[in-house]
């Protein structure tokens, strides 16, 4: 239940994957506005709605919602030619009214076509040390961001001469890194002059939008991008993403003050992959555990309760790659559950094996478990009660 005047966050607690989407837009019929704080379209979102599949890279996923309003906040860099792709391909599917809908920041940066190429250089420059970025230009956009060239949807809003400067003169800084690259200057602002007629009615000063939302008493629903072991900051560095995908991105990529948060839902799969190569940052209130029936078939789990590190348990995450290529795992080993639990629409229907395991995750975390993922559809989140 989202509380009214407040902030629900949901978090990726893994490194990726963990079904975050399918949550956002359970939790959305009771949202207002669904916000994504951070990333770019490196990020990739399946829902299954009435067995129709929407995909999404930049939307939030909650805008599948019609009485929700969706942001893309200050801190998410926008590849504007894949955004109208995005939602052309789900407007074919049945997204409806989403151009009275979505809201862009002014704050946001762009990704060109162009850091789409020099993420692919730099991947080539690495080698063997290559990081497995998606080469959709997100690391460059914010390394642009950084340095304080980089231009903002509020840069293509104003003086178009302006921003065909600012435009050049960063072309310019990548060309001096990467003499092959190759930009047609003049053909890409005619395509942004256009964009930026298209995208105008979009956009506006999403800060004071949300402080007055909540002021006036309405819900907001933040969904985090990536991970939090891909955190820039907290992650498997240098294997991670290029933005703060814990909470401290979400103050910082749509100006909320932590005060606004009332809780902060992690979710994870009952199984751990990870997206990307390489080898916790938040508190949360509670989690939700996806994914569980693709463990159906499996004659004993493994749980991972704690690690060693030169023959010592420790209690904290390492910092560094190499410190983590030599931790030890210890696990927990259970007995599976041989039983499909797809069909599963309430928590004591779930067999005892598959209901310890649950328990486990609990008491290892000391965090409850609100949720349990049991398939594809929206109806297949099974809500835990609260005891």
């Amino acid at each position: 239940m989202l509380c009214k005047g407040k902030v629900t966050v949901v978090l990726g607690a893994q490194w990726g994957d963990e079904g975050k989407g399918k949550v956002v837009d359970m939790l959305a019929a009771d949202a207002d506005i669904v916000c994504r704080c951070q990333g770019g379209n490196n990020a990739g979102h399946t829902v299954v709605v009435n067995g129709g599949q929407f995909f999404f890279h930049l939307l939030p996923s909650g805008i599948i919602n019609p009485r929700c309003k969706s942001i893309l906040g200050n801190g998410v860099v926008i590849h504007i030619p894949g955004l109208f792709e995005e939602l052309e391909q789900n407007e074919a599917k049945g997204l409806k009214d989403w151009k009275s809908r979505l809201i862009i920041s002014d704050r946001a940066h762009i990704v060109f076509d162009f850091h789409q190429q020099v993420d692919g250089m730099q991947e080539l420059e690495k080698g063997s040390q290559s990081l497995g970025t998606t080469k959709k230009g997100i690391g460059p956009t914010y390394s642009s961001k950084a340095t304080r060239n980089g231009l903002r949807i509020g840069d293509l809003m104003g003086d178009f001469e302006k921003f065909s400067e600012k435009f050049k003169t960063l072309v310019t800084t990548y060309q001096r890194m990467f003499p092959s690259l190759h930009v047609d200057v003049k053909s890409e602002l005619e395509r942004y002059k256009g964009y930026a007629e298209r995208i105008r009615p979009l956009v506006k000063e999403t800060v004071h939008y949300l402080h007055s939302a909540l002021k006036n008493g309405q819900n907001v629903l933040v969904e985090g991008a990536n991970a939090a072991m891909l955190d820039i900051d907290f992650g498997t560095y240098p294997y991670v993403t290029s933005s703060n995908c814990s909470i401290g991105g979400v103050c910082t990529g749509l100006g909320l003050p932590p005060s606004t948060i009332d809780q902060v839902i992690g979710v994870i799969k009952a199984y751990t992959t990870r997206v990307g190569d390489g080898p916790f940052p938040t508190e949360y209130t509670c989690v939700c555990l996806t994914k569980l029936d693709i463990l159906d078939t499996l004659p004993e789990l493994k749980v991972c309760i704690g690690y060693r590190y030169n023959g010592k348990e420790i209690d904290y995450f390492p910092s560094t790659a190499s410190e983590l290529a030599k931790v030890e795992p210890i696990y927990e080993t259970l007995e599976g559950w041989n039983s499909k639990t797809e069909g599963v629409r309430s928590i004591d229907q779930l067999p005892l094996n598959a209901r310890k395991y649950v328990q486990l995750i609990e008491d290892k975390l000391n965090v409850r478990v609100g949720w349990v993922g049991v398939g594809a559809g929206r109806e297949s989140v099974v809500k835990v009660p609260t005891l």
